[in-house]
């Protein structure tokens, strides 16, 4: 194998190039460290919508799930919604897997509502969810879309606002009712 040091013509951005250099790969590509960034936009449903979450309790709610994602070394980089669904823009860490991150931040968050107020004892969240990938240059996009939920809802219901996700996202229902 060959020693690689990056030179004027090298295309990798000077952060990485740093690392070649400092960690001294040995091959035509090094891949001592592992480097990622994929933004996720995820949404998932109340179970019951008897039991939504109160317009109060949201923002605490909102802090636990950032809390969840970073315990499990994401980047929460926007947590909102409305009483009866929630919007998140994340890393996915290269840690984990997808299902297993929205699997952690669903079981945690659904485990601290039911102990939050004795009106949620009997909370869960649907078992899926939907999860859509942003690029770097629409993370404000997303960021600004999910700080106006409340408004954004008093013209769109959150049944129709997820049907339109799977339509923009070229993804085909696979049941006859997505409330389910």
């Amino acid at each position: 194998m060959r020693r690689v040091r990056p030179n004027a013509e090298c295309k990798i951005s000077p952060m990485i190039q740093f690392d070649i250099m400092r960690l001294g790969c040995y091959s035509d590509i090094c891949m001592r460290a592992t480097y990622s960034n994929i933004y996720l936009h995820i949404i998932f449903h109340i179970k019951n919508i008897a039991t939504p979450i109160d317009e109060n309790d949201l923002p605490e709610v909102f802090r636990y799930i950032g809390g969840v994602i970073r315990s499990n070394s994401g980047t929460a980089y926007i947590v909102g919604g409305r009483p009866d669904h929630i919007h998140i823009l994340t890393s996915l860490p290269h840690t984990i897997s997808l299902s297993d991150f929205v699997r952690a931040i669903k079981a945690n968050s659904s485990r601290w509502i039911k102990g939050l107020n004795p009106q949620y004892k009997n909370f869960s969240w649907q078992a899926g969810y939907g999860v859509f990938s942003v690029s770097e240059s629409n993370k404000g996009i997303v960021t600004s879309y999910i700080l106006n939920q409340k408004e954004h809802h008093k013209k769109v219901s959150a049944y129709d606002e997820f049907i339109l996700f799977l339509e923009k996202n070229g993804l085909m229902r696979t049941d006859t009712d997505t409330r389910q």
